[in-house]
């Protein structure tokens, strides 16, 4: 019987895996490397966050994007969009060196067997575990709105079904949304040669400022910190205290989940969005239904005016929904009787990411209505590895390694690095 079995092999899954290995657990890591990042996310695509904000967590604070860029003569700089293709090398890098083995097979059912679960393969692999942390992602909980759910693919997609934007070349695309998957998604559309409209239901477009210079001040810095999740006290006291935000009232993480952060673009897609095409906005999708070849929406304004809006394809950018629900690998039983957050539909978890039910740990964004907006971005993972794995050293009753397991570096200021 394994130790652990971790099921997922993003960012979290990957980074958990790198301190159980180094804690010596017996240990299974299943998936496929860095899945959504290679598969669910257009070409062209750059990173939101900054570079120095965008590692993994091992266990001795290395093999940070930094150290790929430097061994692959690449820049990796504050103030510089990175390319998702050099994000998503970088994980399979860390991948293939914190990590002794991933097994790129999927997990079809986690199960509770005895005083352990049973984990399920695409092969007809059973394996038997003492614990299982679940780092399955977003892509379970991909959020469509539901008026465009009976449309068939081919006029209707979510933002993550498509790797390869230059097919709609030609036609009249609609994107739903007004976040950055959104934003940068109609860009690329228009540069790949199509009409893409956004429709929206905020009354205005929102942009992130570029990030403070590393080298400022410290009135300055005390006044308007910065941390990475950006510029302002909120954005520092999410990214530096997750532990205090658990400890607040089942509402107001909920609350602080569903209203930190919201939907904004990043500052340097700005100039090249304003050639991407028209913004309605104060509108929302009321229904949709095949037209000829295409789409007719009605859309309802925010002062009860309806409108319709033809178009050849709708790709709703709507996010993800943290919903245990969603998540069918795991037993029936066990999703509707773990205690949740608030109204929520996420576990409600303890300091080391352990649910309700004894053994099963989870991480990535089903855990930030537990521990707060960083948990639905790379940067959380250096905060949930090394607890995670302490939580299932707890369970384990393994205390061996829970003074001896170094802690990641704390990220430090902004600096730039260049190679």
């Amino acid at each position: 019987m394994y130790d652990l079995v971790v099921v997922g092999a993003g960012p979290y899954g990957l980074s958990i895996a790198a301190h159980a290995a180094a804690a010596g657990l017996r240990l299974r890591v299943l998936g496929r490397p860095m899945a959504t990042w290679r598969d669910h996310m257009p070409d062209g695509m750059f990173l939101k966050s900054e570079p120095w904000s965008s590692h993994l967590s091992a266990p001795d604070g290395g093999h940070t994007l930094a150290d790929y860029c430097a061994a692959h003569d690449l820049t990796a700089e504050h103030g510089v969009p990175l390319p998702l293709d050099t994000f998503t090398a970088y994980g399979r890098w860390f991948g293939e060196r914190a990590v002794p083995q991933v097994e790129e097979v999927g997990v079809t059912a986690v199960r509770p067997d005895g005083a352990g679960f049973h984990v399920d393969t695409d092969t007809g692999e059973r394996i038997a575990a003492r614990t299982v942390a679940l780092a399955v992602g977003v892509m379970p909980f991909v959020n469509r709105p539901w008026p465009l759910l009976e449309l068939p693919p081919h006029l209707a997609s979510h933002s993550s079904d498509h790797r390869d934007l230059s097919h709609f070349s030609g036609r009249n695309v609609t994107v739903i949304g007004s976040g950055q998957a959104a934003l940068e998604t109609a860009t690329l559309l228009a540069e790949q040669g199509a009409r893409p409209h956004i429709v929206a239901r905020a009354d205005r477009l929102h942009w992130n400022p570029p990030p403070q210079p590393s080298a400022r001040g410290r009135l300055r810095a005390l006044h308007d910190p910065y941390s990475g999740l950006g510029t302002g006290w909120p954005n520092w006291l999410w990214a530096k205290a997750p532990w205090a935000v658990r400890r607040l009232p089942s509402a107001t993480r909920v609350r602080i989940t569903e209203t930190a952060l919201g939907p904004a673009g990043a500052w340097w897609l700005r100039e090249r969005f304003e050639q991407a095409g028209p913004v309605l906005l104060n509108h929302r999708v009321r229904a949709a239904a095949p037209q000829g070849d295409g789409v007719r929406l009605h859309l309802t304004h925010t002062d009860g005016r309806t409108d319709t809006l033809d178009t050849e394809h709708v790709v709703a950018a709507t996010g993800y929904l943290p919903d245990l629900g969603r998540l069918r690998l795991l037993a029936p039983h066990v999703r509707t009787t773990l205690r949740t957050v608030g109204a929520s539909r996420a576990p409600e978890l303890s300091s080391g990411f352990e649910s309700s039910w004894p053994g099963l740990f989870f991480a990535g964004l089903l855990t930030a209505p537990s521990f707060g907006p960083s948990m639905r971005f790379v940067y959380g993972a250096d905060f949930t590895a090394p607890r995670l794995l302490r939580g299932v050293q707890r369970r384990l009753g393994d205390r061996r390694g829970a003074t001896t397991i170094p802690r990641p570096a704390r990220d430090s200021a902004p600096a730039a690095h260049t190679t």
